[in-house]
């Protein structure tokens, strides 16, 4: 092994935060309007993530990786985001995947591991306003609403996950 490799064990929460249709937005009303969505996205990205510390871990073109320490807080973050684009006038929807739990953190920046790729494929098998997680990150502590989807696969696993659709309180 590498010695200048740095790897270690870290415990976090992901989300994947998506804007549903931004590909066939962008083709209708052209690169100017498009970039205008993802300006305002990004913005409130940024806005609600930091206050709650969640960490924006990168862009993903018309897409956010986040990283938080506490499950309740990267949820909640997530939730709000949701809520803030869905109750504005925002163009698109967004749609996100979140999970938690054990992964490698590479070189102190980069995260490798199940849970990214569960967050990351959530969010791809979400719909148009849907946050989906699995049922055992749900706790108490969080301020919100669920949704029992029951035993779904998701792709490249070969287990079901025990998912649950989340909203936030009203």
């Amino acid at each position: 092994m590498d010695t200048d490799f740095v790897l270690r064990r870290i415990d976090r929460t992901f989300a994947f935060i998506d804007l549903s249709g931004f590909t066939a937005f962008n083709e209708k009303a052209g690169d100017e309007q498009a970039v205008d969505v993802l300006v305002q996205f990004r913005n409130a990205v940024r806005n609600i993530a930091s206050k709650r510390g969640v960490r924006i871990a990168k862009w993903l073109g018309d897409g956010v990786m986040l990283v938080g320490v506490e499950p309740e807080e990267t949820v909640d973050s997530v939730l709000e985001i949701n809520s803030f684009i869905n109750d504005s006038d925002f163009e698109l929807p967004v749609r996100a995947g979140i999970a938690g739990g054990w992964v490698l953190l590479i070189e102190g920046d980069d995260h490798v591991g199940r849970e990214v790729i569960l967050a990351s494929r959530l969010c791809d098998s979400a719909g148009p306003g849907q946050v989906l997680a699995p049922k055992e990150l749900v706790s108490p502590l969080m301020n919100l609403t669920q949704t029992d989807l029951g035993e779904v696969m998701v792709e490249g696993f070969t287990k079901p996950f025990q998912l649950v659709q989340l909203q936030q309180a009203e």
